[in-house]
């Protein structure tokens, strides 16, 4: 169900527009100032705002959407005014309403405009949601050098092979390759090989034809054919049945494919990018991948470094799926600390740029301030994690090991003693100026409510 926060100072406008949604199946929330209305957006997620210009008391229509606009951009805001004119208008639109509707309010008009309103939203969420994930982030060497090789590669008709562990983002590079090259019109077909069955693999590839095998009912059309013009990508090819190899290697060699149980032959047109997380060389020494077909694929090879390799572009990846998460969920804008970033980036991130991908967007989601603190970490992101083993895995020198470990000494024994000072320092056995600068030094915060002696 569809929420629109309703604001308006006139409860007999409200009651209007209570009665137009909720027959039309939408749930309301109402605010009668603009203050409130700012109140509610910071706790509740909408789909979309009615928005009166003249409010008597406080913050006005323009003011509140200017503050809407500068939190969440995308959320649409229909503008509601019964003594409006053209130039307020215009002024609405330029911050970026998304329509003007004149009291007293029709119907029909009503539910038009907030209909378009929201598919236009949900349509804009959608393509910014494909444009976030297929966008590849780093700003290090060897992401530099790797944006380099797409963008002399791309245009030519070269195969690649792209090898990295899982999540470092094999599918993106294999896109952009696609939208770099002359074939960028036409489709980009993808196929993960780990997730086909062995006895499966050909007819997927390849197509079959009707009654070629126990439950081939139809004729089917295989993923070369469908790529023909195009570009088809094979992911985990490192996991395809040698005998599945036999026959790519055909289709690479002749630029022809033969259906399952067919015997007719078919060209194909088709730029071929392959994608592994196993060692291929190593593979081939155990007779699990073909060598002749391994130097088919490697033609330009592109490498990707795992996020621990490249931590420096750590930063940037968290701020682009902090966007990302806030603009998809209809969020307002969140930071994070710097020291919260600095402990991500200590960290080893086995599942690479995915699992750090999730790990904030769990943040975003679950904490309920705007900015994301070192804490928070332990508490929503990494609920089971030990705090000292965290320490020693995160750390990248042994300086930073003692500073890390006696911070969090320190802060254990002020929460011990309610962030009395002195008695902190008394159990410490230390001067209370040399607490006072360990505290300054490492960003300890006290609680709220306290003085700095801990008393309330």
């Amino acid at each position: 169900m569809r929420t629109i926060l309703v604001v308006d100072d006139e409860a007999s406008v409200r009651d209007s527009i209570k009665m137009i949604l909720e027959y039309e199946k939408y749930s309301v929330i109402f605010a009668e100032n603009g203050a409130k209305a700012l109140s509610v957006l910071k706790d509740r997620f909408v789909d979309a705002v009615l928005l009166d210009i003249k409010m008597p008391s406080g913050k006005d229509g323009i003011e509140v959407l200017r503050e809407i606009k500068q939190t969440t951009a995308r959320l649409p805001v229909i503008m509601i005014s019964g003594h409006g004119t053209f130039e307020t208008a215009v002024e609405a639109t330029k911050l970026g309403a998304f329509d003007y509707l004149p009291k007293p309010l029709d119907r029909d008009k009503v539910l038009i405009v907030l209909r378009n309103a929201l598919e236009q939203h949900q349509l804009a969420g959608e393509i910014l949601q494909l444009r976030e994930k297929e966008r590849i982030i780093g700003d290090s060497p060897k992401m530099k050098d790797i944006l380099s090789i797409i963008h002399r590669v791309g245009p030519t008709e070269a195969r690649v092979l792209i090898t990295g562990e899982s999540g470092t983002g094999k599918e993106l590079i294999a896109k952009a390759i696609h939208r770099a090259s002359k074939r960028a019109a036409m489709p980009i077909v993808e196929v993960n090989c780990a997730a086909i069955p062995s006895e499966l693999i050909e007819s997927e590839l390849f197509g079959h034809e009707k009654g070629s095998f126990t439950g081939a009912t139809a004729q089917r059309i295989g993923k070369f054919e469908h790529a023909d013009g195009g570009t088809i990508f094979l992911d985990e090819i490192g996991d395809m049945s040698m005998q599945a190899q036999a026959k790519v290697l055909r289709a690479l060699e002749e630029g022809k494919i033969e259906r399952v149980g067919g015997s007719t032959i078919i060209s194909v047109d088709v730029r071929v990018v392959a994608a592994t997380n196993k060692n291929l060389t190593e593979e081939i020494q155990r007779e699990r991948f073909r060598e002749d077909l391994y130097h088919r694929l490697n033609v330009i090879p592109i490498h990707i470094p795992p996020l621990r390799d490249r931590r420096e572009d750590i930063p940037l990846l968290i701020e682009a799926f902090i966007e990302e998460t806030c603009t998809r969920n209809g969020i307002a804008r969140k930071t994070m600390s710097d020291r919260a970033v600095q402990l991500l980036m200590g960290m080893e991130w086995s599942g690479n740029v995915r699992e750090l991908r999730n790990i904030v967007e769990r943040l975003i989601i679950m904490s309920n301030t705007r900015v994301i603190e070192a804490d928070d970490l332990d508490v929503l992101a990494f609920p089971r994690r030990d705090a000292v083993d965290d320490i020693v895995q995160t750390s990248q020198s042994f300086q930073e090991f003692k500073d890390r470990a006696e911070a969090a000494f320190i802060k254990h024994q002020l929460k011990l003693h309610n962030w009395n000072v002195s008695k902190t320092a008394e159990a410490l056995e230390m001067e209370r100026s040399h607490l006072y600068t360990k505290i300054k030094k490492y960003g300890l915060e006290r609680e709220r409510g306290t003085d700095e002696d801990g008393e309330r």
